[in-house]
C-alpha cells in the first residue's frame, strides 16, 4: 500500500516531439485527491484538464488527470495533445500498473495528475505517443523510487543542462565559484 504522495518527472525524446511529464500520485483522500478534484473543477481558457482514457469510456486506473502545460496553438497541436499525448499518458500509466510500479491495490484508491508538455511545433503524432508513454512510465518509476537521489542532485549542480539551455563551461565554472 502506498501512503505517501509520489512526485515524478521525465523528459523523453528530442526536438518538437519530445515529451516532458510531471506526475503527482497519492491517495484520493489526501492532498493529491484534493489537487486532482480542484484542477478538474477549475479549467481556464486554453487549459482544460481532462481524464486520460485508453479508449472512450475506459479511463486508465488510477484515474489520471491530464493537465496540459501549453494551450492549443493549432488544430494539429490539439490533436497531438488530446489524441497522441493522451493515449501515450494513459498507456504509460497502464504500463506502470502492469509492471508493479503502481501497486494494483492503489488503482482504486489513488489519483494521479500528469502535467504534460506538448510543443506547439510538434509534427509527428506517433513520436508524441511513444515519447509520452515512456515519459509517463519513467516519471512514475522515479516517483516510486523517491528519486532522484540527493547525491545525484548535488553532483550535477555545477553542470546543469536541459534541452533548451546548457551554460558554457566558462559560465558554469564562474557560477560555481
Amino acid at each position: 500500500m502506498m501512503d505517501n504522495v509520489q512526485l515524478g518527472e521525465s523528459f523523453v525524446g528530442e526536438g518538437v516531439n519530445a515529451a516532458h511529464v510531471n506526475t503527482v500520485l497519492g491517495h484520493r483522500d489526501g492532498p493529491a485527491g484534493t489537487a486532482w478534484a480542484t484542477a478538474l473543477g477549475s479549467p481556464s481558457e486554453g487549459f482544460v484538464p481532462f481524464v486520460a482514457v485508453l479508449k472512450p469510456s475506459l479511463p486508465v486506473k488510477p484515474m489520471t488527470l491530464f493537465v496540459q502545460k501549453a494551450a492549443a496553438a493549432s488544430d494539429f497541436h490539439s490533436t497531438a495533445t488530446w489524441g497522441a499525448a493522451q493515449a501515450g499518458i494513459a498507456a504509460g500509466v497502464a504500463d506502470a500498473v502492469a509492471e508493479g510500479v503502481i501497486p494494483k491495490s492503489c488503482t482504486e484508491t489513488h489519483a494521479l495528475i500528469a502535467a504534460v508538455w506538448v510543443n506547439p511545433g510538434t509534427d509527428d503524432l506517433d513520436a508524441i505517443y511513444r515519447n509520452n508513454r515512456e515519459a509517463a512510465r519513467r516519471a512514475l518509476e522515479l516517483g516510486a523510487a523517491n528519486g532522484p537521489s540527493v547525491e545525484d542532485v548535488v553532483a550535477a549542480r555545477n553542470s546543469p543542462s536541459n534541452p533548451f539551455y546548457t551554460p558554457s563551461q566558462e559560465v558554469a565554472a564562474d557560477a560555481a565559484r
